[in-house]
């Protein structure tokens, strides 16, 4: 089944509603009163959404295998949820929900027994519900459906834009209340609008990990523990985690094309990009490793490793069905190689990315983090901020090169506009093909 704009943002909105009435029900049952368990203030939980969304999009080859379709929903899912809850950590520097108190849990944000109610819920989503809910959609008049659809995006918007607010006015008040102290934060208060403070009080009510005195008190306590001279790129923040990106991009280009050379005896290109050898891939599965596993950097290799196995194998089956939907190509495929599904993993590489893994937070990481460091404060974020316009240039430049080059290789006439013309000069077959040497255009 391929699933376009309309039913995607028809399942989206769908299970959002059923995931609030599942939130909110459980809420009820345990505080014995109605919470609204949702971020925005419209009944949805966005993140049961994008679940459903995500499993539509990337667990379809799978609907014929029961048991890596129930694998597959619980990787997935445990992906979304570990994602969304380190950016709302982010924000808030606590915890939306915390599983730390259940058997196998990571970091608070996923465990075991959720994980496997998400997989079942991938195998009844993909098996049963997502017809279901399409049919019922295609009640719908296609007119009357769309405008449904279009002004229920309106509304999410405009209210997920007001729950931004709220949550960028929280933060204002603790900045505030920190440099002016607790006698003006009457005042602080009074700054925000009616719907701003109504919608705070609901994030509290429903939340009360999100209290300003408790996120105040934190926020004391760490400005304490900083003293002394500031180090560029210190912990496991942006500027850290975005130059590791590219040194991880940079080794995985040179890895793979060693890797390449010893084994097929063939030197070819590796890189993701038009500009330069990097490999978009290992250089996002460098960060992931690096933002998921750093707080586990001292538990045993063997440990590292089954993480590193898991999340790689995930995180390059992704990889490989986004790559095909947005640009109709593959870029690899492992289908001569035992142990694979549906040719976008194998075990053999999976095992690679535990090992990958392993080296990385053992050794190399360390090593660069130490060298990072050393790097003074104002060259490092004028260079980290001109390699990222780069590589958004690099990325935007690759992506229409490889756009032409599909249109010109499916398409019987593929236009012939200025930028058409500029790509087909800077970017001919041959140029495209010596880059990326095993694309396979994918055929409608």
């Amino acid at each position: 089944m391929e699933y376009g704009f309309y039913p995607l943002a028809w399942l989206f909105f769908i299970y959002s509603f059923a995931g609030w009435v599942l939130e909110t029900a459980q809420a009820a049952v345990v505080h014995k009163k109605f919470m609204n368990r949702g971020f925005i203030n419209l009944p949805l939980c966005p993140i049961y959404g994008t679940v459903a969304v995500s499993f539509a999009l990337f667990l379809q080859e799978l609907t014929h295998t029961w048991f890596f379709l129930f694998l597959g929903g619980m990787i997935l899912s445990a992906f979304v949820e570990l994602i969304s809850g380190k950016l709302l950590e982010a924000i808030f520097h606590r915890k939306w929900w915390d599983y730390s108190n259940q058997k196998f849990q990571f970091e608070g944000y996923i465990c075991l027994k959720y994980s496997i109610l998400w997989g079942l819920f991938g195998v009844l989503c993909m098996k049963l519900l997502n017809p279901l809910v399409l049919r019922l959609g295609a009640l719908f008049p296609p007119l009357v459906g769309e405008i449904v659809v279009w002004v229920l995006i309106a509304l999410f918007a405009v209210d997920f834009i007001s729950s931004a607010a709220a949550v960028a006015q929280m933060k204002v008040r603790l900045g505030r209340i920190d440099e002016i102290g607790d006698g003006l934060g009457v005042l602080t208060d009074r700054l925000g609008n009616a719907l701003t403070r109504r919608i705070q009080r609901r994030m509290v009510k429903a939340y009360p990990n999100l209290q300003v005195e408790k996120l105040l008190e934190e926020r004391r306590a760490r400005a304490q523990q900083k003293t002394g001279e500031k180090v560029f790129a210190e912990g496991c923040g942006f500027y850290k985690l975005t130059l590791l990106f590219f040194i991880g991009a940079f080794l995985g280009d040179i890895v793979e094309t060693i890797f390449c050379y010893v084994t097929a005896g063939v030197l070819m290109s590796r890189s993701s990009v038009v500009y330069g050898p990097f490999s978009i891939v290992w250089g996002l599965g460098a960060v992931l490793l690096t933002a998921i596993l750093y707080r586990w950097r001292d538990k045993s290799d063997r440990y590292i490793f089954v993480v590193g196995t898991v999340l790689g194998g995930a995180y390059e089956y992704v990889c490989s069905v986004f790559t095909e939907l947005v640009f109709g190509t593959v870029f690899w495929d492992y289908s001569k190689i035992p142990f694979n599904l549906g040719g976008r993993i194998n075990l053999l590489y999976c095992f690679f990315w535990g090992i990958a893994a392993v080296v990385w937070l053992k050794v190399v990481y360390p090593r660069l983090s130490a060298l990072i460091e050393k790097i003074p404060m104002r060259p490092g974020v004028i260079i980290t901020w001109v390699l990222v316009v780069f590589m958004i240039f690099n990325m935007i430049v690759s992506s229409l090169a490889m756009a032409r080059y599909v249109e010109r290789n499916t398409v019987a006439d593929p236009g012939t506009g200025p930028l058409a013309q500029l790509l087909d000069e800077r970017f001919p077959d041959e140029r495209m093909e010596r880059i990326y040497p095993n694309a396979i255009i994918v055929d409608d």
